[in-house]
């Protein structure tokens, strides 16, 4: 396995877990705690790591850090944020939710309520 494939590998556990031991993703890939260290210091120019150090030390992704979360195109957003402006006070209420979910505008770009 190459060190592109291992991190991707890296990845996709700390995707699906969270957080890892450094020892733990060592054992599982079959390289050094080493190895990791360099990985993990490589992926972090692109992915929000943090780390801890010591004999359990490990690795995490950012608790806002969410790869697979879908997102409002621009146009989706747009269209909801209208809806805002005509909708009773539930509905408004349910929308500005699921803008701020999922959305990239600012709640001041959200259209009014009713």
């Amino acid at each position: 396995m190459g060190a592109n494939e291992r991190r991707a590998e890296i990845m996709r556990i700390l995707i699906g877990k969270r957080h890892e031991t450094m020892r733990a993703l060592a054992d599982e890939l079959h390289v050094t705690t080493r190895t990791i260290r360099t990985d993990i210091t490589a992926l972090t120019a692109d992915y929000p790591l943090e780390t801890a150090r010591g004999n359990r030390g490990c690795v995490k992704l950012a608790d806002w850090y969410h790869p697979h979360k879908r997102l409002f195109s621009r146009e989706q957003q747009q269209v909801l944020t209208e809806l805002v402006a005509v909708s009773d006070a539930r509905q408004s209420r349910v929308l500005r939710e699921l803008l701020a979910a999922y959305g990239s505008m600012k709640p001041t770009e959200i259209g009014g309520t009713r």
